[in-house]
């Protein structure tokens, strides 16, 4: 009998707004050059929020204080390249960043960070990484926040049990 349960790929995001511009990044991926914001996957042993502040710092340079939660958003990609088919659960967050850490080097694959404006973002839909980018800036332009305690992180994810 086939696995028919749904795996999840889980990742976190920072959306970053200052003076009218969203701190952006473009990398390099198999499907050719996209935008995103800093994000990337949860890891073992770290909570939602300790992901989205390490990704920032990874792909930006820059340090991430998140304020609220933005959303939760479920998506699925069909990748072009290999036919895998991946479905994404995304915690997304917003908050403040610093500058960027001087002499910081970017993580594998970004090729650089863009502050861009709402519109800017918009009209260049065709590159983004995934349609959760717009999603996550239309929300956070309609005002959408949600508390930080909203989240859940049990001891657990940072020491799991050993069953005996």
């Amino acid at each position: 009998m086939p696995n028919d349960r749904c795996k999840l790929s889980v990742t976190v995001a920072a959306v970053i707004e200052h003076e009218g511009r969203y701190l952006m990044i473009e990398e390099q991926t198999s499907e050719g050059i996209r935008l995103n914001n800093p994000a990337g996957h949860l890891e073992p042993g770290e909570s939602p929020m300790q992901g989205a502040i390490r990704e920032t710092l990874e792909e930006t340079g820059c340090s991430f204080e998140p304020s609220h939660v933005l959303g939760i958003y479920l998506s699925r990609f069909n990748r072009p390249s290999t036919g895998e088919d991946v479905t994404y659960l995304r915690i997304a967050f917003a908050g403040r960043a610093s500058e960027p850490a001087p002499g910081w080097v970017l993580d594998e694959g970004i090729l650089r960070t863009l502050w861009m404006t709402a519109d800017e973002i918009r009209a260049s839909r065709a590159r983004h990484r995934s349609p959760l980018v717009l999603r996550c800036l239309e929300d956070h332009l309609s005002g959408q926040r949600y508390p930080m305690e909203m989240l859940t992180v049990d001891a657990t994810v940072f020491a799991p049990e050993v069953k005996r």
